[in-house]
């Protein structure tokens, strides 16, 4: 079955900076498009970036100029840089890609979710 890795979590202190990344659980899976998703304890799931099959990227405002999606020249993973942390960000990420083989398109998968933790 088709599985999504998440890594790249964890606690750093406000201002620091994390690398997510997201990767298929077999090299023979490559990334279309994909996005970054979000959930802090009592709040809703919310989009915080997203990543065209095309490369264009979106971004919530909450994170314009501190998060950067991209996606490796092989396609094989979708990463979430994000730089000047705040305590506010902490949350559990969710990678969400729409993934296919060489001859066929699998569909849409999530991740399994990494913990990021914003504190002094």
């Amino acid at each position: 079955q088709v599985q999504l890795v998440e890594s790249g979590g964890g606690l750093v202190q406000p201002g620091g900076s994390l690398r997510l990344s997201c990767a298929a659980s077999r090299n023979i899976f490559s990334i279309d498009a994909g996005g970054w998703y979000r959930q802090a304890p009592g709040k809703q799931r919310e989009l915080v970036a997203y990543l065209t099959s095309g490369g264009v990227t979106n971004y919530a405002d909450s994170v314009k100029g501190r998060f950067t999606i991209s996606r490796d020249n092989a396609k094989t993973a979708v990463y979430l840089q994000m730089n000047n942390l705040k305590p506010e960000d902490t949350a559990v990420y969710y990678c969400n890609v729409d993934l296919r083989t060489i001859s066929t398109i699998l569909g849409n998968y999530w991740g399994q979710g990494t913990q990021v933790t914003v504190s002094s």
